[in-house]
């Protein structure tokens, strides 16, 4: 048995597709922001100031792995109503939510393990999610894209652990947009028609892998096309692709590149 923690976004839906197709038997956890799972079997709605309950029902249902996919914002800890072990471990979630919302999940995960639950990876079950080193459509990367990503690469070796930045696009060797709390597609959309440049999308340095991975879909390269850029890159088995077919049709007609190192 294992023990879906799911917020908001497409991945979830994913996963679940998945387990049942291989008949893994699993329950939910729902702290997306309108109950989305609500129709599914085994699935529970329980605030996340309840830790006695969520616990309860993680070990009654003989559940010995938790696995986290989705955004799990952060809530209103003012009128949060708390069980006891809540009123125990509030103070540490309230302190994380002060570093943002991949904070949160990671306190929670320490909270897991100290109670002798593990974490997996939101992509455990999916390994077909993420794309391996190489170049996927026919156009390539030329000389001067790759210094640019060059330049893109040793920006993010220089961040310290509490930067947010995943992305940023980049052109000639120069960073005209880094991706703030808001995301990628808010990044995209301050951006300039015909701006010609890549984006580049990795993992915050030292950033926990079993959450949070970096994620692009269809709709992240349209953004791209709207905007004129060139291409993608992305760290090998270290961002979630959605769709991937779907991705490289679209980058191989409007003539992008998709380049995993």
């Amino acid at each position: 048995m294992i023990t879906l923690i799911l917020g908001d976004s497409d991945l979830p839906n994913i996963i679940i597709s998945k387990l049942k197709r291989i008949k893994k038997k699993f329950i939910i956890i729902d702290l997306s922001k309108k109950n989305k799972f609500q129709n599914i079997k085994n699935s529970y709605r329980v605030s996340i100031g309840k830790f006695g309950q969520i616990l309860d029902l993680i070990k009654k249902n003989k559940s010995n792995k938790v696995l986290f996919a989705g955004k799990i914002t952060k809530p209103k800890f003012s009128s949060l109503r708390l069980d006891f072990k809540g009123i125990y471990y509030m103070p540490g979630i309230i302190k994380a939510a002060k570093k943002g919302d991949a904070a949160i999940i990671k306190a929670i995960i320490k909270i897991l393990s100290n109670e002798g639950i593990k974490v997996i990876s939101s992509i455990y079950f999916n390994p077909e999610l993420t794309l391996s080193s190489r170049n996927y459509t026919k156009l390539k990367p030329d000389n001067e894209d790759l210094a640019s990503i060059e330049k893109g690469i040793k920006y993010f070796n220089k961040l310290n652990n509490l930067d947010h930045v995943q992305a940023l696009i980049i052109k000639g060797k120069k960073i005209i947009a880094k991706e703030g709390r808001e995301g990628t597609k808010k990044m995209l959309s301050n951006l300039k028609k015909n701006t010609f440049g890549v984006l580049i999308k990795f993992p915050k340095k030292k950033q926990d892998l079993r959450i949070d991975l970096p994620t692009i879909g269809l709709q992240t390269l349209k953004d791209c096309k709207r905007y004129g850029l060139k291409g993608v890159v992305l760290r090998s088995k270290k961002n979630i692709v959605l769709d991937s077919n779907k991705c490289i049709q679209f980058a191989n007609k409007n003539k992008m590149f998709i380049n995993v190192i």
